[in-house]
């Protein structure tokens, strides 16, 4: 298992992560959602050892990634956003290269290498320099030195960017075989990516966790924001005053007027769907409003995600009612050098 715990990073007066804690169970994979500049490759790489965290610890199979970086690292492979490849470098050298930094026994370092260039499907390109690979090629290149070694634990930072739809498909399936012998924590953009490949996600906003949970508990507690749309001809102003004004309608969220007395409407539902959606209709054509079209939209991981980072955080703590303090430890740090690490501010 890997356990985060009360994670915090601060690049001078700013605060990008802020006292998050998750756990990571064996042979999961967790997705780690947010949007531009929500924390995620910050966390990473915090939980990587590669950037060091302000407060807070990492285990990383009863390691602690601070204390013990070598022995929790050995369990590890990682794929940052950015993947690190070596351009000057043929993509055998450079995988044997990585295979040396893992310790991979000369013995066993052919095999493994050619072993994870089959699975990334670059087994043709191996003689090349990587300066002259596509970007989804590099992308793979990358995502196999991450496989080195057959690591307990993997990370994967945006791991299908660049790649052509069949491309992504293949490494979705990848992915998705690895919870057989691997844990995984995995961040995307692609949120039906996600939803397909997942077993729980974390949702994070500013620094701050939304949500923990498995994406059926996630919209299944969203289930009472249905939205039903319905596409009626007829007057607009009888059946917007027939649909506002029964039972279980919480909202009209939008009108749109499509000529020929055809109007679509956007309601916002509060109870049972199928009951409002029946006695909506019999309210309706009693009043000589025609139906053209009915169909009700259950939330999914996407509606769930945007409603979750676009509510506001509760202030628990004198602390976070006040101006932030900075840690003295990281009050002298080089804001000039932080370029790279900006998108996550």
């Amino acid at each position: 298992m890997i356990t985060i715990e009360n994670l915090t990073k601060y690049y001078g007066k700013n605060r990008a992560v802020n006292n998050i804690s998750f756990t990571i169970n064996d042979n999961e994979i967790l997705g780690f959602l947010g949007p531009n500049g929500a924390g995620k490759s910050t966390t990473m790489n915090m939980i990587a050892g590669y950037l060091p965290m302000t407060s807070g610890k990492v285990t990383i199979f009863g390691h602690d990634i601070s204390r013990e970086p070598v022995k929790a690292k050995l369990d590890m492979g990682y794929l940052p956003e950015i993947p690190p490849v070596y351009p000057d470098m043929k993509v055998t050298e450079y995988l044997s290269f990585c295979a040396g930094i893992k310790r991979i026994p000369l013995g066993k370092r052919k095999e493994e290498i050619n072993r994870v260039m089959e699975l990334l499907k670059i087994t043709d390109v191996k003689g090349k320099l990587i300066r002259n690979l596509s970007k989804g090629y590099r992308q793979r290149v990358g995502f196999a030195q991450a496989l080195l070694g057959d690591p307990k634990f993997i990370i994967l930072d945006e791991p299908t960017v660049g790649l052509d739809p069949n491309q992504v498909v293949e490494v979705r399936k990848l992915i998705k075989s690895l919870k057989k012998d691997h844990t995984v924590i995995f961040s995307s953009h692609i949120l039906s990516e996600v939803s397909e490949v997942c077993d729980r996600v974390v949702i994070i906003n500013k620094g701050d966790i939304r949500a923990i949970d498995t994406i059926e508990n996630l919209e299944s507690k969203f289930s009472t924001s249905l939205a039903l749309h319905i596409k009626v001809k007829g007057s607009k102003s009888k059946a917007a005053s027939i649909i506002e004004t029964a039972d279980g309608v919480k909202e009209i969220l939008s009108i749109d007027e499509e000529g020929n007395d055809i109007y679509s409407f956007v309601v916002q539902l509060d109870g049972d769907a199928e009951e409002i959606q029946d006695k909506l209709m019999s309210d309706l054509l009693g009043n000589q409003i025609r139906i053209v079209e009915i169909f009700t939209e259950k939330p999914n991981l996407e509606n769930v995600f945007i409603e979750l980072i676009n509510r506001p955080v509760r202030k628990d703590s004198l602390e976070d009612l006040l101006d932030e303090i900075v840690p003295e430890s990281d009050s002298s740090e080089d804001e000039d050098g932080e370029d790279e690490e900006k998108e996550e501010i």
